[in-house]
């Protein structure tokens, strides 16, 4: 048998390796839950460390399940339930500017769930907790104030009320 020391430094060593990889994947997947600007991230990486800390502590119960998935798993149900807390909105507001600042968290989490991570709406559901159809419908929302146009400001006028030519 090993001593106890031998497995700890390889369970570091090998959670050491999957942070150097994944985790800037999931550092992104976190600032675009909370719609912060990638260079004032603060929030992100807050639920970026309560998730990997999670992962680690499960690391040598995970036989074989990615821990990506776990940690990604993670992150998002910790930030449903930091909305939900809250009453569907966040404690703090997101800065504006952002392709996502102007969603929901729900919107947001459903957006990022489905079109960033890939992962099904039944999976996304199931993980919610919401009717496929309710992912469905907030999705559709959410894309159509994504990609609705910004408007665009009113041509000022000259003197006289004459447009500037």
């Amino acid at each position: 048998m090993r001593p106890r020391h031998a497995c700890d430094v390889r369970r570091a060593q090998e959670f050491r390796a999957y942070v150097a990889g994944a985790g800037g994947r999931l550092l992104h997947t976190a600032t675009l839950l909370t719609a912060e600007p990638p260079d004032a991230n603060r929030r992100a990486q807050r639920l970026l460390t309560l998730a990997l800390t999670r992962t680690y502590a499960c690391w040598d119960r995970l036989h074989g399940e990615d821990p990506y998935d776990h940690t990604r798993r993670y992150l998002m149900i910790r930030f449903a339930l930091s909305t939900l807390r809250y009453g569907g909105r966040l404690p703090f507001r997101p800065r504006p500017g952002g392709p996502l600042a102007g969603l929901s968290p729900q919107e947001r989490l459903i957006l990022v769930m489905r079109l960033h991570e890939g992962i099904g709406e039944d999976q996304t559901a199931a993980l919610l907790g919401l009717p496929t159809e309710r992912v469905r419908a907030v999705q559709n929302r959410a894309m159509a104030v994504v990609l609705r146009p910004a408007p665009r400001p009113a041509p000022s006028l000259g003197r006289a009320g004459t447009v500037p030519s």
